[in-house]
């Protein structure tokens, strides 16, 4: 578990440094794909699932 913590937090970086210079290749998509496969196995998975759930039902419910 402190592994894939500790991978998490680098692919982390790693991404946002990325999206920061502008400069988003394929290599740096891969890791964005990376950090999310690992994120899905970790424990913060079932919390940033009920967030987006709650931001979609949000979002949903607004009248234009």
């Amino acid at each position: 578990m402190a592994v894939s913590i500790s991978v998490v937090l680098l692919l982390l970086i790693l991404a946002v440094i990325f999206m920061r210079n502008c400069a988003l290749k394929f290599s740096h998509a891969l890791v964005c794909v990376l950090l999310g496969f690992f994120l899905a196995g970790s424990s913060m998975a079932p919390t940033i699932h009920s967030g987006l759930t709650a931001t979609a039902d949000l979002v949903s419910g607004l009248q234009p």
